[in-house]
């Protein structure tokens, strides 16, 4: 799923929209999900994938949530190879270590 962008945005704006965008949603535990993901691998990502991530980040806090935890099947728009990295990033976390 794509997201369209101006032409005058560049790439730097756009990684540090999804920075802000991905700390600043309203819910605490996806805040940590995307926010930690995107603080640590937003530099890397190419366009396609930031053109995912802006489209994750347009999806309901609760869903990307229950998608990410396995409470509920990821819709195929989302179920790209970016949120399955943003998964596996945080695949063995434990907050008590942190």
């Amino acid at each position: 799923m794509s997201v369209p962008q101006t032409a005058d945005v560049t790439v730097d704006a756009r990684r540090r929209r999804i920075k802000f965008r991905s700390w600043h949603r309203g819910m605490l535990e996806t805040d940590l999900l995307l926010g930690r993901f995107a603080d640590a691998e937003v530099e890397r990502l190419s366009e396609n994938e930031l053109d995912d991530f802006e489209a994750l980040l347009e999806a309901l806090d609760r869903d990307v949530f229950s998608w990410a935890t396995g409470e509920a099947p990821t819709p195929e728009a989302y179920d790209t190879p970016l949120f399955h990295r943003i998964v596996a990033f945080h695949a063995g976390f434990d907050p008590a270590n942190v």
